[in-house]
């Protein structure tokens, strides 16, 4: 009776053991996953739809991609209010809105490649990838582009291509681009971007100074001519880079 007591004592250690290593954490985190979900579901009904986007491609893609895996883990419990974030180096990530709104105004289809200038936490690049079928994206900060690459790694972005460079001058080795998209404010449209647009392509960036006005563009290659007109006031980060 004293050795089936010592299996029993050993068979319920084990079993505490199993509820506190392994039970718990995985019921905490489909409990905070479902938080989450809820949370982007808010985001994209409240912030997002209600101000008037409707591609549902886009609404998918938001509602999809965790963005509170692309935020510093103190700013975690804020992933999804309606606001741009920190996320060091002086650098942010777009406000849900406005992330959705540039998107939208691409009109992505799921054979386009694009390409982004300033991948900061790579969110953008995977609400791009979740819509299409590939996404090169360039950051000018190394520790960025280097933890953006791995966050994309971990998520199962395999569509999205990081390079640490200068986005001025685009990656023309992947152009020409269907679509291309700048969350940096240049102080004008960059001439290597606008060769990089594919004939019937479309940009979205955010064209001005820091310090006075900047609008956000949409610039479409028709027939060989430009044609660009303003959206709306933002206030972006400015692009950085010798140029």
């Amino acid at each position: 009776m004293r050795k089936y007591g010592w299996y029993l004592l050993i068979l319920m250690g084990l079993s505490m053991i199993l509820i506190l290593f392994v039970v718990r954490p995985l019921l905490r985190g489909r409990r905070e996953q479902a938080i989450f979900r809820t949370n982007a579901e808010a985001m994209v009904a409240e912030q997002i739809e209600a101000r008037g986007v409707k591609n549902e491609k886009v609404l998918e893609a938001m509602r999809s991609v965790p963005r509170h895996k692309f935020v510093p883990e103190d700013l975690i419990p804020h992933a999804y209010q309606d606001s741009p974030l920190p996320i060091g180096f002086g650098q942010t990530i777009s406000q849900p809105y406005i992330v959705a709104l540039m998107t939208e105004l691409l009109d992505p289809e799921s054979s386009d490649v694009a390409l982004e200038v300033g991948t900061g936490s790579a969110y953008q690049a995977a609400v791009l990838s979740e819509i299409v079928d590939q996404v090169y994206t360039i950051e000018i900060f190394e520790e960025l582009g280097s933890s953006a690459r791995e966050r994309l790694k971990d998520l199962g972005c395999d569509n999205v291509e990081v390079k640490i460079a200068d986005g001025y001058y685009g990656w023309p080795e992947h152009g020409p681009f269907d679509v291309i998209i700048v969350t940096c404010a240049a102080a004008h449209v960059p001439p290597p971007l606008m060769e990089q647009l594919k004939e019937g392509g479309k940009m979205c960036i955010p064209v001005g100074s820091v310090f006075w006005a900047q609008n956000l563009m949409l610039v479409e290659k028709k027939d060989g001519k430009i044609i660009s007109r303003n959206i709306l006031p933002v206030r972006f980060v400015p692009m950085l880079g010798e140029h």
